[in-house]
């Protein structure tokens, strides 16, 4: 049985940490680097950065076994791996729509003069295509072909992010030799032992995938928006009308979830790329629809501040107002581009004096958003409101009990974001509901 390669992680962020302990978890001997020093002290420590469910007991486990190990040294790294994943982030330029490929320019020119012959390169990162093609075309010119460079997308959803790497949907493979293949395969070797798709594709179909996979996403959701918005002018029930069209085998009922819309660290930033790479080919006209998707999604942020001013009597001023939700979404801390605390930050800004709370997120939404109030339940957050939104479905927030904060709020009036409360529960304990797209 051939000796199964050793493995790198270059950047240790959300992508980077959950997967270097997940190919630790499948065996593998794996170095992690970071240019921070504090954050590699964390995770050598054994401290997750961020909230994932179950990460932290899987990196102490994978610590203790001396598979795991982490390090700013890209010397070190190029003596140890056979197999390089680079897993940085993209975030969207200042200013702009477009990517900014600064941090995975610089992990690849960092990466490529350590490499050892004879080693594979992987890109993880999600990038604008011909992204690959250029960072191909540099590594030749300074190693010749020393060293190979394939494209491997990631398809994590925060909150799923360990069952997503060990048991992916399908897997995605960029490469331009069968060596290379070869290579990829022998580096999630335990994960292509379950039957998973795997699709072996040229370079530019290998990054288009993940923000075409992100677009369609982002496409369903802004399009049962939309049909609350009409929901609302019609008197319909968008609710109802999404279950309907879950029937149809052709759309399905996944991702067709009306409410606040979108946000986080990849779908508002990947549409957003897209577009703007679209534009620098010349082919724009094809993604204009994506400008349409945007603008619904931020719409409804607008609209919820809209109907919770309506709730109030039509002014904020003098009001106090409970939120509960500051992450993106459950499971997670993370308030990047985050719908609850732009909403929240926006009700402030016109005069109420907002308390937030949330079960992850509070300390990185205090350092964003230091403006707003903050406490530590639910209930504390709802003391003396005149009005409560729920804007992060979290799961104790759909199992919270009506007559609970009934007994510390100003007014019985709520604001249901993420049409996940039951309407029924909440009026028969006498408070007013109301939510995006329904009666």
């Amino acid at each position: 049985m051939a000796t199964p390669p050793r493995l790198t992680v270059i950047g240790t962020g959300y992508l980077g940490a959950t997967h270097a302990v997940c190919m630790a978890e499948l065996g593998f001997e794996v170095l992690g680097l970071d240019v921070l020093p504090e954050k590699v002290a964390q995770l050598q420590s054994g401290t997750v950065p961020f909230f994932e469910p179950g990460l932290p007991e899987l990196l102490r486990k994978n610590l203790d076994s001396g598979r795991l190990r982490f390090t700013t040294s890209m010397e070190e790294v190029g003596e140890f791996g056979d197999v390089h994943f680079v897993c940085v982030g993209t975030p969207q330029k200042q200013g702009e729509y477009a990517a900014d490929l600064t941090y995975v320019d610089a992990a690849f020119r960092a990466l490529v003069p350590h490499a050892r012959t004879g080693s594979l390169l992987v890109g993880k990162s999600t990038v604008p295509a011909g992204t690959a093609e250029r960072l191909d075309a540099e590594i030749t010119a300074a190693r010749g072909d020393e060293l190979e460079l394939a494209w491997n997308p990631e398809f994590l959803r925060e909150g799923f992010a360990i069952e997503d790497t060990l048991t992916p949907d399908r897997l995605v493979f960029g490469v331009r030799s069968a060596r290379a293949e070869e290579q990829l395969r022998a580096a999630i070797g335990p994960v292509l032992a379950r039957p998973t798709p795997v699709v072996v594709t040229d370079f530019a179909t290998a990054q288009l995938v993940k923000v075409a996979a992100n677009a369609f996403l982002a496409t369903k959701i802004s399009f049962i928006n939309a049909m609350a918005e009409v929901c609302e002018a019609t008197g319909g029930d968008v609710t109802l009308l999404s279950k309907a069209l879950s029937y149809d085998g052709r759309i399905g009922g996944r991702f067709l979830h009306a409410g606040l819309g979108f946000g986080g660290g990849c779908l508002p930033k990947d549409i957003r790329a897209f577009m703007a790479r679209a534009g620098e080919l010349g082919v724009d006209q094809a993604l204009s629809f994506l400008k349409e998707v945007d603008a619904i999604n931020l719409r409804r942020r607008a609209r919820m501040v809209e109907i919770a001013r309506q709730e109030v009597g039509g002014s904020f001023g003098g009001m106090r107002v409970a939120v509960l939700g500051a992450a993106f979404k459950p499971n997670s801390d993370d308030i990047r581009d985050s719908p609850a605390l732009d909403v929240a930050m926006s009700i402030q800004l016109q005069g109420a004096a907002v308390c937030v709370y949330d079960p992850q997120a509070m300390e990185n939404a205090k350092v964003k958003c230091p403006q707003l109030g903050y406490r530590e339940s639910a209930l504390e957050a709802a003391k003396g409101a005149d009005l409560v939104l729920h804007l992060t479905e979290w799961e104790q927030f759909r199992q919270m009990d009506p007559s609970a904060l009934s007994a510390v709020v100003a007014e019985r009036r709520i604001v249901d974001g993420r049409n996940a409360l039951d309407p029924d529960r909440w009026r028969s304990a006498g408070w007013t509901y109301r939510a995006l797209g329904r009666p």
